[in-house]
């Protein structure tokens, strides 16, 4: 019996949560690691994830009644209320559920799980006639770039749907739960972290096409690699103004640049997450190559333009999930540059990882990670704390078995993915403790990895 099984049973016989004789359904989605790709899912570019050790718990059993309980003791400590109770009768709209989610700010968690509960009620009528009761317990670090998001929501999605006897899994699973953090809690990911975190498994990378999701064989590592991640202590967020900014001037790049080839744009209603597209690239910028791009496209992007200047004329903003701001000015040719050659890095670098025998090819994958980080930089998404953290990689180097490192994920801070020989733990922890004298903090570093929602399927307790 897993330590959470323990608590569950410990939760109902105090009287706390859950009743005798009914099914209890357990569900568990590790973090993520993201070793190449970071914003490139939502220009359809290919992305390299890996999963990590921690993850989030989540128990469900089916009430008598509407209520929907939460019972997530952990948020005590962030100031939030840990026990929430809502009424299933109530989730009528996307707006009401946005309402309640955010009437108070102690209550701003549960929009990554009462949404479920919303859009189960809402595709499954017919089997999600009652409320329920829910548990959940996580130990992955919040705003550290390793998704904790993707891990309550993947957890209690896999959880809720089983007990309400529907079988969710692989990328219409991830959908679902990326179509609640779009439009309820309303932070602009792409597909990247829930997918890893719904089909990961222990020691592989999953390579994805974000197109809009396409799975490729999971990729295992050399044996005598490692991956780390280092939180750099400063933290991140998806809703950041950093991040959405970056997003905003991609599509605003992709938008210009369908103007000048006269390409019209058509909004596609039908799949999960709706989005703009086009007859030429299907609405990607991860399919422009980088010889075209740099050719024909790049010189013309302006670096830098306001929301206004973009608007004037009428000109719509394709991308559902951020706001144009008149004032602000937007990197339009680095973002735009960005999706476009991170695609080719990340081809790259899955391709060497996949037959990679020597340490030339290892240097190769490094060198494709640095050039990551700093495009990041120009994206306006890099931190001093994060490029202190690469550089220490850098200097210790190949010489001493650490051969790259980059941000990872939305960037503006979070987490540092490195990459070297297993035999290099000496290099490593003296990075690691450099920048902890630096900082004067302890770096949290992520070790290891774990099988993901998929293959852990579903345990049910009875009684």
């Amino acid at each position: 019996m897993t330590k959470f099984e323990e608590q569950v049973r410990g939760v109902r016989d105090a009287g706390e949560l859950f009743v005798r004789g009914l099914p209890i359904s357990i569900s568990r989605a590790p973090g993520r690691l993201d070793l190449m790709g970071g914003n490139d899912d939502y220009t359809g570019g290919l992305v390299f994830e890996s999963t990590i050790r921690e993850a989030t718990w989540a128990a469900v059993q089916i009430r008598p009644d509407s209520k929907i309980v939460f019972l997530n003791p952990k948020m005590s400590a962030s100031g939030w209320q840990a026990r929430v109770e809502f009424d299933l009768k109530m989730l009528d709209s996307e707006e009401t559920v946005r309402r309640l989610v955010n009437s108070d700010p102690g209550l701003h968690w549960t929009a990554y799980v009462l949404g479920i509960f919303y859009l189960l009620k809402t595709k499954y009528p017919d089997q999600v006639l009652y409320g329920a009761d829910v548990v959940i317990d996580s130990n992955v670090p919040l705003n550290k770039g390793v998704s904790s998001s993707a891990a309550v929501e993947v957890s209690v999605m896999k959880a809720a749907s089983h007990a309400y006897g529907i079988d969710l899994r692989g990328v219409e699973l991830a959908e679902m739960c990326q179509w609640v953090e779009n439009v309820i809690t309303e932070s602009a990911c792409g597909i990247m972290d829930q997918i890893t975190v719904v089909l990961g498994d222990e020691g592989y990378v999953l390579p994805l096409v974000c197109q809009p999701c396409e799975p490729r064989p999971l990729v295992r590592l050399p044996d005598n690699l490692q991956c780390w991640g280092v939180d750099s202590g400063v933290s991140h967020m998806v809703s950041g103004l950093e991040y959405e900014a970056a997003r905003a001037a991609a599509f605003m790049g992709y938008r210009l640049i369908c103007e000048w080839e006269n390409l019209e744009n058509h909004f596609d209603e039908t799949p999960t997450i709706p989005r703009w597209t086009d007859a030429r690239w299907n609405g990607y910028l991860a399919n422009i190559s980088v010889s075209e791009f740099r050719s024909k496209y790049e010189t013309r992007l302006p670096e830098q333009m306001t929301g206004a200047e973009f608007s004037a004329n009428n000109r719509p903003h394709v991308d559902l999930y951020t706001v144009i701001s008149p004032e602000y000015e937007y990197r339009i040719r680095a973002n735009t540059r960005y999706a476009v050659e991170e695609n080719m890095r990340v081809r790259l670098f899955a391709s060497l990882a996949a037959r990679a025998e020597s340490s030339d090819a290892y240097e190769l994958m490094g060198e494709l990670m640095y050039q990551s980080h700093h495009a990041y930089t120009e994206c306006g998404l890099g931190c001093e704390q994060t490029d202190e953290l690469v550089e220490l990689v850098c200097s210790e180097g190949a010489k001493n078995g650490l051969f790259g490192a980059k941000i990872t994920g939305g960037g503006a801070g979070g987490t540092v993915a490195v990459l070297g020989l297993k035999s290099a733990k000496s290099a490593f922890d003296r990075v690691i403790a450099a920048y902890g004298r630096s900082q004067g903090i302890t770096p949290y570093v992520f070790e290891g990895s774990s099988i993901g929602a998929d293959m852990f399927g579903v345990i049910t307790l009875e009684g």
